[in-house]
């Protein structure tokens, strides 16, 4: 046995599902979703229109594509979405004078105090996730986020390999 598969069968034997970040991360996650969607359910929303509404919460006027692209829906599936929620009057598609296939989504008035009491039961949420952490670890724990997001965001910027191995190539 070579000196990397000693390595790796240590890194094993100490690693568990309760422990590995990668695990934590998608399972917390999920567990997140699991909660908003049975808050969200009680407002007659379903995943799909929560998540679109949510992205465009923060993003209004993103262009159909893009918005796809982040949702990592199908065009057509998005569209037919978007079709629902306009019909409801909570989203418009407005064309681009300068590319008339192109449809930027925006967030209607009339969605407003839909979007409030989402907002409120969002942060709700994250309120009763967090409560066992201190500000302090609140802080540091969405700095470590954020800098965990960075590195990966980076990663796929160059094509997936990690840094040490950019340098060394």
């Amino acid at each position: 046995m070579n000196d990397q598969s000693v390595k790796y069968r240590e890194i094993d034997q100490r690693e568990t599902t309760d422990r590995n970040f990668g695990f934590l991360l998608n399972d917390t996650a999920r567990q997140l979703r699991t909660n908003y969607d049975r808050r969200m359910r009680e407002l007659g929303l379903t995943r799909s229109q929560w998540w679109v509404l949510t992205h465009l919460y923060f993003n209004e006027g993103l262009s159909q594509t893009k918005l796809s692209d982040i949702l990592e829906i199908e065009r057509a599936t998005l569209g037919r979405l978007l079709d629902r929620l306009e019909a409801k009057g909570w989203i418009e598609r407005r064309t681009v004078e300068a590319d008339r296939r192109v449809k930027l989504v925006f967030l209607a008035g009339a969605v407003d105090p839909l979007m409030q009491t989402m907002r409120a039961l969002a942060a709700n949420l994250r309120t009763e996730a967090l409560a066992s952490l201190s500000n302090e670890e609140q802080e540091r724990f969405i700095s470590t986020l954020i800098k965990i997001k960075n590195n990966l965001s980076s990663m796929v910027e160059n094509g997936g390999a990690n840094s040490k191995e950019n340098q060394d190539g």
